[in-house]
């Protein structure tokens, strides 16, 4: 199996970095760290060293300096279940999941799993099953349902499941080979424009600006990594759209808060305004649903020239599933690890990761190929369009290896995230938090900006400089 640093290597070579950058990287710690069949510490460390690595060249190309980086793997994997570990004025996280959220059995003896943790999405899977929001009403109106029939049924409704698929069954259907030959991270040029000059700063990111289109972990998380390096992160949400309010904070950290009603033709004017004087585009709607609003990267690239558009979706952007609302728990099931590590414990049923660490990797990538993309952008001009999937991801992952007994590996001790942990003041109250992983040598990461309530923010972009 590959080391971390080949892995780190690879992710960089395909994104067109130069080799010599690797030098400065060093990756300490061991796998596993997780009860996980998966290598899943070693795809905490490299998406968040590739991450960092990219920060560190950027400050190389604005300043002249390079610098050392570094990753600790357990540093590493208590981010990437940074949620977990979060307290406000000492408390810790209440429940992570809706009452019915979950694994069930269908009629023909397979497994579904539900995502209800939004109401709407709750509401379509009642309707489905014309049941109430009940675990023992949803158990017995599954038991009428073939786990394929439901699966569609459900989505068509506007709801979140995925039937458990072995790794072998998600193989042979068409959006596994849609994704087949396509890696982590794509960066494409999406159009003309001249090359944009790096702003004043003392921090790599320093005086760009950056929209975050994007709810729950993965996008969030990329955001996040972006602010940690300096960037001016503006999350815009909207007034009535729901949110998780935990993940809202943890991943808040650094950024602007602002709403619109990108319904409204006042909504969409202001939020035009913002795209025209942002660096950066990240947005973690379906394939092609912002278009009918005027945003997809192709028009958010006439709004602003040189822009970096960056695209996340659940499943990819394309095949037949491209269109698919989905979660890391849903791209988990549907794709074959939680019947893996099922087997892998010798259980009858699904068993997850010990993280949401196709959501987490996911953002470290995402963070990664905007970063390289913006270099690309400033030494060579054009626009261009950044795409990631927790599906690419989960191939990723799988194509890392397993780990033999690695689910007799202990889960981390109560303490273990101790070290890792800052304090910081909030608009929620006191925080204590996850550090970020990646230690830069001359330009340290850190939050600037406290973690607000959702539209806490004008919809205004500071001053540069």
């Amino acid at each position: 199996m590959q080391t971390p640093f080949d892995i780190v290597s690879d992710l960089w070579t395909l994104a067109g970095g130069e080799a010599s950058a690797l030098d400065a990287v060093t990756l300490t710690g061991d796998e596993p760290q997780l009860p996980s069949s998966f290598r899943v510490a070693v795809a905490a460390q490299s998406s968040i060293a590739a991450a960092g690595l990219a920060a560190a060249d950027i400050w190389r190309l604005r300043s002249g300096q390079a610098q050392a980086v570094s990753v600790d793997m357990r540093h590493a994997v208590v981010e990437c279940r940074s949620e977990r570990y979060l307290r406000v004025d000492g408390a810790p996280p209440p429940p992570a999941w809706d009452a019915i959220a979950g694994v069930y059995r269908t009629g023909d003896q397979r497994f579904v799993r539900l995502h209800t943790n939004f109401p709407h999405h709750r509401a379509a899977a009642c309707n489905v099953l014309n049941c109430k929001a009940e675990r023992d009403a949803v158990q017995s109106a599954l038991m009428q349902w073939e786990g394929e029939a439901f699966e569609t049924a459900a989505y068509a409704a506007g709801g979140v499941v995925a039937l458990m698929r072995s790794h072998q069954e998600w193989s042979v259907l068409p959006q596994a080979k849609a994704l087949a030959g396509l890696p982590p991270v794509i960066i494409e040029k999406l159009g003309e424009a001249a090359p944009k000059p790096w702003p004043a700063g003392e921090r790599p990111l320093e005086g760009l600006r950056a929209l975050d289109l994007s709810r729950v972990i993965a996008g969030p998380v990329a955001g996040r990594a972006l602010a940690a390096h300096g960037a001016d992160v503006m999350l815009v949400s909207g007034p009535d759209l729901p949110a998780i309010p935990w993940l809202t904070i943890d991943t808040g950290r650094g950024k602007f808060s602002c709403f619109l009603d990108l319904r409204s033709e006042e909504g969409r004017a202001r939020f035009r305004e913002l795209l025209a004087g942002a660096d950066i585009f990240a947005q973690g709607y379906r394939p092609g649903a912002l278009s009918v609003l005027g945003f997809s990267p192709e028009q958010a690239a006439e709004i602003s020239p040189g822009i970096i558009a960056v695209s996340l979706s659940a499943y990819g952007h394309g095949g037949p599933w491209a269109g698919r609302r989905g979660f890391d728990s849903l791209v988990q099931t549907a794709t074959g690890f939680n019947h893996a590590e099922g087997v892998a414990a010798g259980i009858d049923g699904p068993k997850e990761l010990p993280a949401q660490m196709l959501d987490h990797a996911t953002g470290y990538l995402m963070a990664f190929g905007t970063m390289m993309a913006k270099a690309r952008q400033a030494r060579e001009g054009g626009s261009w369009h950044v795409r990631v999937s927790l599906a690419q991801t989960g191939r990723w992952l799988w194509d890392l290896g397993r780990v033999d007994d690695g689910l007799k590996t202990p889960d981390l001790p109560a303490d273990a995230a101790q070290p890792f942990l800052e304090e910081s003041s909030s608009g929620f109250g006191p925080l204590h938090a996850v550090s970020h992983a990646a230690i830069l040598a001359k330009t340290p990461a850190f939050w600037s900006r406290p973690a607000m309530p959702l539209g806490s923010h004008a919809p205004q972009w500071p001053p540069r400089g």
